[in-house]
């Protein structure tokens, strides 16, 4: 069995799951607190829910369907931890004059280019700014950060990735945008050459 496939999912407080059977296709609509999210389960995947533990089952032990096993259960998974609690990502803009602003629908990064570069927010995502003050950290001190929050995992991540394709971190100075806690490697360049 699929490892993933098999583990159980336990409902939280405040979630519900109901199965809606559409022209010979099962519907899943997971609903809490911050939202509603919908599935379409993959042909020959169920799932039983008993005592608020609900179980994702596959029709065979076929290559296809095992594949399919675990892919449901982890994107149930992440619909009921996407209403509950919500997904973030934090992303950090590095190197002098460089900024992040909100401005209405708008996301309007200030990268080192000769223009700005304006991003339209998703609808269904929120995006917050904050400037960091300049300590002593240098060049490479955070300028500010840029907070991406939603229900869909995959749509914050995608954003978040876009923000980041936009300056992505250099190996000399450290500069550019990248997640926090993101490790990037400094190289020594020329000077550590000799």
């Amino acid at each position: 069995m699929s490892r993933i496939g098999r583990k159980t999912i336990t409902i939280p407080q405040g979630v519900s799951i109901e199965t809606i059977q559409e022209n010979d296709q099962l519907l899943v609509k997971v609903k809490g607190g911050l939202g509603e999210l919908s599935y379409q389960l993959l042909d020959g995947i169920t799932i039983e829910i008993e005592d608020g533990i609900l179980t994702v089952n596959r029709r065979d032990d076929s290559k296809e369907q095992r594949a399919y096993h675990g892919l449901s259960r982890a994107l149930i998974f992440n619909m009921v931890e996407g209403v509950s609690k919500g997904y973030e990502k934090v992303l950090e803009v590095i190197g002098t004059g460089y900024n992040a602003e909100r401005i209405g629908p708008w996301l309007k990064l200030t990268l080192g280019y000769s223009h700005d570069i304006l991003m339209e927010v998703p609808e269904n995502l929120t995006v917050e700014t904050e400037v960091v003050p300049r300590g002593k950290g240098g060049r490479a001190a955070v300028q500010a950060r840029v907070k991406v929050k939603g229900i869909f995992k995959e749509d914050v991540g995608k954003f978040s990735a876009e923000i980041r394709r936009c300056r992505p971190p250099e190996n000399y100075k450290g500069k550019g945008i990248r997640l926090q806690g993101e490790f990037v490697q400094i190289k020594a360049g020329k000077a550590g050459a000799k």
